[in-house]
């Protein structure tokens, strides 16, 4: 397939890709995202905009990645299967294309009794493996689910998230299988504090030669503070936080400095590591640090392709 967005670009020519996250704001002010892409401009080659994360409501995905688009920073489009039947799914995709959102990231979504509005019904009409299929079909075939055609190009570049941590483990890179049969392009995958467990991941990745076949980038959270090394570790479900950077963070008088040390000689082990296409920096709250922690990681400046 013709490469087409930059992220796409970037990826298919071999270099290694920077990505980050930019949560919308639980409100109206366009201003957020603005002021979000404008710090993230210069160290990424994509920008996400996730979709109600943590099931707490907030400004539209869609609406977030044309606001960037509009300021010259490309977005990735995320979209959860949590909220929307396949009719808002295919819609809200026909939307994107035409302001020009090339790059779509399918996800289950976090379960809404973790969220704001706890009794909520969820939609799962389909999942996020059957979210990956109905885009590349989209894609390949110009037709919906339902069948019927589309009219014009719907040029998509498909990503999915992955969690190399969660048990089984061994079950997980034929997870990653399945989704790369679906038809995704690239993978941004859960934290990464455990190097070691992440190579013996990409290892069994490498050796059934999967690799090859799709972009794996792999997802980086800068710790503030040891309360949150902590909080990482005992409270949010696939993250493997070892206890050394938590008695690594709980040990420094200047807790955010360590925490960006930490993520650095992270993302250092991690482009040693053979399979690896890219970081995706999710500093969610913390922008401002990701053009540092781009720069210092010796990742600036960014392929103009």
């Amino acid at each position: 397939m013709k490469a087409g967005t930059n992220l796409e670009k970037v990826l298919e020519s071999g270099q290694f890709a920077v990505t980050a996250e930019a949560g919308p704001p639980k409100g109206t002010n366009p201003d957020v995202i603005r002021k979000r892409g404008e710090l993230l401009r210069s160290g990424c080659d994509a920008v996400n905009i996730t979709d109600n994360q943590t099931a707490i409501v907030r400004m539209s995905s869609l609406a977030g990645c044309i606001l960037l688009k509009q300021m010259g920073v490309e977005p990735v489009m995320q979209m959860v299967v949590r909220d929307r039947n396949r009719l808002a799914l295919q819609s809200d995709v026909l939307g994107g294309v035409a302001f020009g959102i090339g790059n779509f990231l399918c996800l289950s979504g976090d379960h809404q009794k973790f969220g704001n509005h706890p009794t909520a019904r969820g939609v799962f009409d389909i999942d996020s493996i059957q979210l990956i299929q109905m885009l590349k079909k989209m894609r390949d075939e110009k037709k919906f689910l339902g069948g019927d055609d589309i009219s014009g190009e719907a040029p998509l570049f498909i990503g999915a998230a992955e969690n190399p941590f969660a048990d089984p483990f061994e079950y997980r890179v034929h997870r990653l299988a399945k989704k790369i049969k679906a038809g995704v392009d690239f993978i941004q995958t859960q934290a990464v504090y455990d190097v070691a467990r992440f190579a013996q991941w990409m290892k069994m990745v490498t050796e059934m030669g999967l690799d090859k076949q799709v972009h794996i980038l792999a997802g980086v959270i800068p710790i503030k503070s040891a309360g949150m090394a902590r909080y990482m570790k005992s409270s949010v479900p696939g993250v493997s936080v070892p206890d050394s950077i938590v008695t690594r963070m709980a040990g420094t008088k200047n807790a955010k400095e360590e925490g960006v040390n930490i993520i650095l000689e992270i993302i250092g082990q991690i482009r040693q590591i053979p399979g690896v296409h890219g970081v995706h920096i999710m500093a969610v709250g913390w922008e401002e640090i990701v053009p540092d922690i781009v720069g210092r990681a010796g990742l600036l400046p960014r392929p103009k392709l």
